[in-house]
């Protein structure tokens, strides 16, 4: 189901609970909101109203890709970028790195199961900014 994008500060700006296999359905609303959005490249759960530490971004090939806890493992390479986001007016400048390591989980057949994955370039900062909205940081 397609979702509004939250703007409220108060909710943006709290820490998301970790997500359960259980919360299958935020997933797919995530993904649902993500591509009905022209401008949209990436989604946390709390843009929809849902607390839960779940992300998800389009690759390379503009296919939606789903991670549930994400978190920085590694980061190489700082550079500052400005951003843009679905839930604020104003872009702001941040720090991001080129080269990551994630953690997260990935739904597999109903259940969560722990994956790590490298990342570079758009994906990457994508990735970064969710990050920082799951900690409840406004960027």
């Amino acid at each position: 189901m397609i979702k509004e994008i939250v703007t409220d500060e108060e909710i943006l700006s709290k820490p998301c609970d970790a997500a359960t296999a259980e919360d299958a359905a935020i997933a797919e609303d995530l993904v649902d909101t993500l591509l009905a959005d022209d401008e949209a490249v990436c989604l946390a759960a709390n843009q929809i109203g849902e607390t839960k530490r779940i992300v998800a971004y389009l690759n390379e090939a503009g296919k939606p890709v789903v991670l549930f806890n994400p978190a920085l493992v590694q980061k190489l390479r700082p550079y500052t970028a400005v951003e843009a986001c679905l839930s604020r007016e104003e872009a702001s400048g941040v720090v991001r790195y080129e080269w990551i390591r994630v953690s997260y989980d990935a739904l597999v057949d109903g259940k969560l199961v722990p994956r790590k994955k490298k990342m570079e370039g758009n994906a990457a900062q994508a990735v970064q900014h969710m990050i920082d909205h799951c900690e409840g940081i406004l960027v």
